[in-house]
């Protein structure tokens, strides 16, 4: 017959949207025909938009992939709207990642109105993840439903109902959730989503239905599916496969049943679509940040059915019962953020405290606590101090944060990458930190000992960003919500910035933790716009009012050990990107003279950012050896190519999930230092141990 009983008839668009749903099976789908051919064995007609993405090896898979399972594929076209196809389909596919593509863009605009009149008149949209980079929202969803993706990078697949057509035929029984080994992928699951509207959670990544990565909607007798699963990312431009056979099975698993449901969807056969409403929303924090001997500072957002408090009270308590408050009311125009200064406290003691708002009606209802987080000790003091200290880190749920507080760290320092946010916009710069902070793992931590961060280039903004970024306004802005160290940078009079909310530029700091002493500096903030301090012909790296700042810091240091800390590299990433201390040598040579003129005894280097983990020892550039520790990644994703040789390398390694547990103790002579890169097993992959009068000027 002319119009099968799944395809799409021509009609008037105009009598289409008159006659209303109750007309559209009428109009469009010939379902007395279909009564006579088996659903079980009905041809399936898709139309595929793929995208070789660089990610992914330029693999696609989609349309191959649903041949496989019994449907008949061919390419999209472009220049016809989806009721203009032909042949006439019951599906159309858009395949991962083709968001990158601008043919998408263009498609999805154009035809949102068609694609809506396509799915209510019996057809099937499906849509693969896509990058949140280029456009978090599903924007061809009608009215009453949305689904915005954000930034997490999973890998586990609950079925919220293993009995849903979607999942029954190729989900292991008695299995409520599969992790990465099911799908034989490192995160099966990418770019899930963050809220929704009108849909259906079918698969998700929290057993509460938080983080779909699967959504059902029903529009008139048909289905949009949406989707943040990448499985269809099986075959390279020459045909082989990228994942493994074992990879291309699950995705086959998972294509046949989309089939079988397009052929339920196109006969009357789905069950009917219930929407999910969202959890409630969750609060951000406690978080602690600076602490020193006398002083803490503890940071607070509470979720937007919250916001109804007037104020918030932090309540600090010492073991002899000794109480200190602070209250702050939030502010809308800083993401409802609260920070909170306590004073008066005493050094080398253990507090705790809890978050309640402020009248006691509302405090009997919900309060956030007890925590607790330990002063340092006086300076001069003989102490121990344990931190740890990690960039690039995942966005998705990771017991790499448990291990670092198994390993005895009383303090933490993100170095950056720590989140991704990727973005010039304000609202996903907030989004990416509060989702960052959220995770269960890291918000336990967080709550409990004090915290600081700097940023590295994808918490910047850009990837290989400089200062010439345009959107690094709107990042700091997020950043300095989201974190809470004692100073960001500083003020236009030129002094320092101790007011998160305050103007300012850059975000660097420095704080004292017993012997040691850390100094994050910024490298972005200042780069590439003012001549450098250090040689007038060449961009600056950190500008010179952060350079007499960190002079000052320096000459002033009292502590042993001295941390030049960054989330950039101090030497060269020898691939094409210009975002490490190489690039502004000149400057890193101007820093290591004044180190030695000066005598300035016990420093070293930290820096990120490169997916490799190194130890690197410079000899005596500074009046003695100069050691250059990197950490990266706190999530899976090593680089092989920026392992390189060097001729100062003593340690690297391709090791996952991995960070430095850092150790100093000056009870007695010489004081020492232990550096130990652990993986979140608990395995030690390394260690550099030194002391005091290793790091002391050779006079």
């Amino acid at each position: 017959m002319d119009v099968l009983r799944m395809g799409l008839s021509r009609f008037d668009r105009r009598k289409f949207m008159v006659a209303g749903t109750a007309g559209i099976s009428a109009l469009a789908i010939d379902k007395a025909a279909g009564q006579e051919e088996s659903r079980a064995h009905a041809e399936i007609r898709a139309c595929v938009l793929e995208y070789p993405d660089r990610w992914t090896e330029n693999s696609t898979g989609l349309s191959q992939l649903l041949t496989t399972s019994g449907a008949n594929a061919a390419e999209l076209q472009l220049d016809r709207s989806p009721l203009e196809q032909q042949p006439r389909p019951q599906l159309i596919g858009f395949g991962s990642f083709t968001n990158n593509d601008k043919a998408y863009k263009d498609y999805v605009r154009r035809y949102a109105t068609e694609l809506q009149e396509f799915v209510a008149a019996g057809g099937v949209v499906l849509e693969m993840t896509q990058s949140d980079q280029f456009g978090n929202t599903v924007h061809y969803l009608p009215a009453g439903m949305q689904a915005k993706r954000g930034d997490r990078d999973l890998s586990s697949v609950i079925a919220l109902d293993p009995r849903h057509p979607l999942v029954a035929d190729w989900w292991p029984d008695g299995t409520s959730q599969l992790g990465s080994d099911f799908f034989h992928r490192r995160n099966p699951n990418w770019e899930s989503f963050d809220t929704w509207d009108g849909l259906q959670v079918v698969l998700a990544s929290e057993v509460d239905g938080h983080s779909p990565c699967l959504l059902e909607g029903a529009h008139g007798d048909g289905r949009f599916l949406i989707c943040s699963l990448w499985l269809d990312k099986c075959y390279r431009p020459d045909g082989s496969s990228t994942y493994g056979n074992a990879a291309v099975d699950a995705s086959n698993k998972f294509f046949t049943a989309v089939v079988n449901y397009v052929r339920m969807v196109t006969s009357g056969a789905a069950p009917s679509v219930v929407a999910t409403p969202m959890p409630p929303a969750l609060p951000t924090g406690p978080m602690v940040g600076h602490v020193d001997a006398e002083m803490a500072r503890i940071w607070f957002r509470p979720s937007e059915d919250q916001r109804r408090v007037p104020a918030w009270r932090c309540t600090v308590i010492s073991g002899e019962g000794e109480e200190v408050t602070a209250t702050k009311t939030p502010d809308a125009d800083h993401d409802f953020t609260l920070l909170f200064d306590i004073e008066g406290l005493e050094p080398a003691k253990q507090y705790t405290y809890e978050i309640t708002p402020s009248t006691a009606e509302e405090a009997a209802l919900r309060s956030f606590g007890p925590y607790k987080f330990s002063t340092d000790t006086l300076d001069g003091t003989p102490s121990r101090v344990v931190l740890g200290l990690g960039s690039c880190a995942p966005s998705d749920p990771n017991y790499v944060w448990s291990r670092i507080v198994d390993e005895g760290c009383e303090g933490f320092v993100f170095l950056g990458d720590t989140p991704y946010v990727d973005s010039g916009d304000l609202k996903v710069a907030r989004e990416k930190h509060r989702r960052f902070l959220s995770q269960p793992e890291i918000a336990k931590m967080i709550a409990n000992m004090p915290c600081w961060g700097t940023w590295d280039d994808h918490d910047f903004g850009r990837n290989d960003g400089h200062g010439d970024f345009p959107g690094k306004h709107v990042c700091r802005t997020a950043f300095t919500e989201y974190r809470a160290n004692l100073e960001f940078g500083h003020r236009a009079d030129g002094q320092l910035q101790t007011d998160p909310f305050g103007d300012g530029r850059g975000i660097y700091t420095s704080f004292r933790r017993g012997p040691l002493e850390v100094f994050l500096i910024d490298p972005r903030w200042f780069s590439r716009t003012e001549a450098s301090w250090a040689d007038d012909q060449h961009p600056t790296c950190i500008g010179k009012v952060q350079w007499n700042w960190l002079k000052q810091g320096l000459k002033n240091s009292t502590a042993t050990f001295k941390a030049l800390t960054t989330g950039m590299i101090w030497d060269d990433k020898t691939n094409s990107e210009m975002d490490d201390w190489h690039t502004y040598r000149y400057e890193r040579e101007a820093i290591f003279d004044f180190i030695r003129q000066e005598a300035i005894p016990g420093c070293f280097l930290i820096g990120g950012d490169i997916h490799v983990s190194r130890a690197l020892n410079y000899g005596p550039r500074v009046g003695y050896d100069l050691w250059q520790f990197i950490i990266s990644p706190l999530h899976d994703r090593i680089i092989p190519a920026l392992d390189v040789p060097h001729p100062n390398l003593v340690h690297h390694a391709l090791e996952p999930h991995v960070f430095l547990r850092l150790e100093v103790e000056d009870h007695a002579t010489p004081a020492t230092l232990k550096a130990e890169w652990i993986n979140r097993d608990g395995k030690r992959i390394f260690a550099v141990n030194l002391d005091s009068t290793q790091l002391t000027p050779n006079t």
